[in-house]
Parts: structure tokens; sequence; C-alpha cells
């Protein structure tokens, strides 16, 4: 047959396209306050208040709230609110996504809804953590240069509605 059915293959997917499936989970109703470094997938549901380097997935998922200076991973999918500067190979920015902070990533989508107040870079190539850690050099290095807009003393912002960008606040 020379001519075909065409095939209905989507152009944009939703689903993360990631080799870690979650592995590791934060639940709703958790807070943790610490740095979380490792390989694999993790899913954040409750609060977590630290650095995170992953060499792999994660996901903050809708009631996922992450409050950090620098998130690093090869795909970061954001269904939640993110306060912090992010550098990953791939970001998804859902419906419900929130981030407030700076991105560098090489590959980036986003749903109708989504919010980023920040810069966003892309960039031919991204580095993820190796060994899953963050050095103290690369902390102190992020800590220098600030999040746009966000002095680090203020609680995580609201979801942003047409009214609170009105009154010009969250």
């Amino acid at each position: 047959m020379i001519f075909g059915k065409k095939k209905n293959e989507p152009v944009f997917s939703l689903d993360p396209v990631s080799s870690d499936p979650v592995t590791s989970v934060i639940g709703p109703g958790f807070n943790w306050h610490g740095d979380l470094r490792g390989s694999g997938g993790v899913r954040i549901e409750g609060t977590l208040e630290g650095e995170v380097a992953v060499r792999g997935l994660v996901v903050i998922g809708e009631s996922g709230k992450l409050v950090c200076q620098l998130l690093q991973a090869e795909t970061v999918v954001v269904a939640g609110a993110v306060q912090g500067n992010i550098q990953c190979s791939r970001l998804e920015i859902r419906s419900t996504g929130r981030i407030w902070g700076d991105v560098v990533t090489t590959a980036f989508s986003s749903e109708d809804g989504a919010f980023l107040r920040g810069q966003m870079r892309m960039e031919d190539r991204v580095e993820v953590p190796t060994e899953a850690t963050i050095t103290p050099a690369q902390v102190a290095a992020v800590e220098d240069a600030p999040i746009s807009g966000i002095t680090g003393d203020e609680p995580l912002p609201g979801p942003i509605t047409p009214e609170a960008e009105e009154d010009g606040g969250g």
C-alpha cells in the first residue's frame, strides 16, 4: 500500500520520560527538613525544605511543596509548588504547578495554567548530579545568587489567582 493511514501519535506527551521509576515517596502530611540526595525516582507529596540532588526523576505532586536553594535532577515534573532554582535536563510544569525561582534546562514543556516566576535559560547541555551529591561550593555559589523576587525569609507563596495578581500579591 503506497498511502497508509496516518498514525495518531501525540506530539506532546504529559507522561515523564525517564528510565527511573518513582521508588521513593515523601507522602502528604510529612514535613522533611534536610537534604535529599540519591539516584532513582522520588515523588514529593508532602513538604520538603532542603537541597535536592537526584540522579533520575523528581516529581513534585499536586500536594507537594519544596523550598530549596537548588533542585538538581535529570527530569523534574512540577504539579505542586517549588520555591527555589532548578537545574535539570528536562522540566515539565503541569497545570497545577507553580515555580518561584530560576530554571536552567535543555528541554521544557508546560500545560495551560502552569506558573513560573523567574528566569529560564535553555542550554545545549546541563550538568546533573553524577554522584548524587551537592558540594559545599555548589551550595555557596547558589546562596550568593538570590532567587528572582524572593528574599528567602517569606513563607511559600500561595496559588496565584487573577484577583491576587490585580492586588499585586500572591
